[in-house]
């Protein structure tokens, strides 16, 4: 995954093949551009959505501003609240993400993982998952965060179910 680009209803990590025939993006549609590199055994990733076609006269509206709202907000509150001064745990943290997503009418999606990275470990043992199922909430163990602590936090929403 070094880009992938998800278009509307693909949730991420949308690479298709050479072979696959082009996708040409449309005017309207809600496009996500995951960027990764991994530099020295330390990785970085970043991510940014979009509106095609959406600009200053052509505002973005209804259930698609609110999932990109939700989701930017949903990210905001996660990295206020990872800070260790704050003593927050990770299971506190999955609940509150849903109930602000629920504000602008939206869900995270279910057993999407955020966690610690390390030197040539990209994915570490704390976990937060956001919209926990069942089986998730049972396995899943508490952890605080500590400083010094890095994290790729991964804010997926939607506007179903």
């Amino acid at each position: 995954m070094p880009t992938c680009i998800s278009i509307d209803n693909c949730v991420c990590h949308f690479s298709p093949l050479r072979s696959e025939p082009p996708v040409l993006l449309k005017e309207g549609q809600v496009v996500k551009v995951d960027l990764g590199a991994h530099v020295d055994g330390y990785i970085a990733t970043a991510a940014h959505t979009v509106v095609i076609g959406a600009n200053r006269d052509n505002k973005v509206t209804g259930k698609k501003a609110n999932v990109i709202v939700s989701a930017y907000n949903v990210m905001e509150m996660v990295l206020r609240m990872l800070k260790p001064e704050k003593n927050f745990k990770n299971v506190e943290i999955s609940e509150k993400m849903g109930k602000l997503a629920k504000i602008y009418e939206t869900t995270p999606i279910e057993n999407m993982l955020s966690h610690n990275i390390e030197r040539f470990k990209p994915v570490g043992d704390k976990q937060i998952i956001q919209n926990p199922g069942d089986e998730q909430k049972s396995k899943s163990e508490k952890c605080t965060f500590e400083t010094f602590e890095v994290y790729t936090i991964d804010v997926l929403i939607s506007t179903g179910e």
